[in-house]
């Protein structure tokens, strides 16, 4: 049976326009770089020595950017793995069957969401300091990281563990599993698999995010770059600007790729691992089997 069709395939014509618009499309973005890099080269951008400067250790530059490269990864993946776990529970929180705990869990993610980060980590360096809570810039930066990502990573697990057939769900009930069982064991080892695309997305976007510490004067690579920029900007004027700035971007999209590549790799992994399981017998936790409950199906 072959698979269903969701669009119509192109005919000659259509084929032949997709060609063409292809071309020109990357004629036009061809041209647009080279405009950019005559401009860039006109201005003298482009000289070699300008950029010698960011390997140069003797100016100190390597190591400026090195040590804001180490701050804002430390920031990030303390925020990524809290932001993760505390999404997690939120979401499930959300799918309780006590009322209370989805009042809850639902009014702190509503809360978080609403709240623009910039304005959470304010309240957290600036507010909080009135109460005899001082945090430094980095518990700053970090808590809102994990306050305002948990909020948004709770909703794409909730929706994953939603997209669930409810037939897996009232099948495990059915062979005796718990609630508990259901949700670690069923659904969200599937829900993760469908999610992973949004869930490094969100992740992408909370290592960016954390140049929002440049605010409240955390050392992260934005700051450290702007550093360097009043260091050279009394001896050497503009010189060196634009050179610190790419490299401090070029960082952030090396390490963004890096993320996807690591996401994709995980992916293609966890459809390994469910090919080859799916081959192969179930094996239940001893107290789920068929006939360990008596016959007595526990609540939901």
């Amino acid at each position: 049976m072959s698979a269903p069709i969701l669009f119509d395939v192109p005919g000659p014509k259509a084929r032949a326009r997709i060609r063409i618009g292809t071309v020109i499309g990357s004629l036009l973005v061809l041209g647009l770089v080279v405009l950019v890099l005559l401009r860039l080269a006109g201005n003298e951008q482009l000289d070699p020595q300008r950029w010698a400067v960011l390997f140069d250790t003797r100016t100190g530059v390597p190591q400026t950017l090195l040590d804001a490269l180490l701050s804002t990864l430390e920031a990030a993946a303390v925020g990524m793995l809290l932001a993760t776990a505390g999404g997690l529970l939120l979401a499930v929180g959300r799918l309780s069957d006590r009322a209370a705990v989805r009042w809850t869990t639902g009014t702190w993610v509503e809360f978080f969401r609403a709240i623009p980060l910039l304005v959470v980590i304010f309240a957290l360096y600036f507010l909080l300091p009135k109460y005899g809570i001082r945090p430094s810039a980095y518990q700053a930066l970090a808590g809102g990281l994990i306050f305002y990502n948990s909020a948004v990573l709770a909703e794409i697990f909730r929706a994953g563990i939603l997209s669930i057939d409810e037939g897996q769900r009232e099948a495990a009930y059915g062979i005796g599993m718990r609630k508990w069982q259901v949700m670690a064991l069923i659904l969200l080892p599937q829900a993760t698999r469908r999610m992973l695309p949004v869930l490094i997305a969100q992740l992408v976007v909370l290592l960016k995010d954390s140049s929002l510490g440049f605010i409240i004067g955390y050392f992260e690579l934005l700051r450290g770059a702007r550093s360097l920029v009043e260091f050279f900007t009394p001896r050497f004027g503009s010189e060196y600007t634009f050179q610190i700035y790419v490299a401090a971007g070029l960082i952030y999209i090396v390490i963004n790729v890096l993320l996807s590549q690591l996401a994709r790799y995980v992916e293609r992994r966890t459809r390994r691992s469910t090919k080859a399981a799916g081959t192969a017998d179930l094996e239940l936790p001893a107290d789920v089997r068929m006939g360990s409950g008596g016959g007595v199906l526990p609540p939901k």
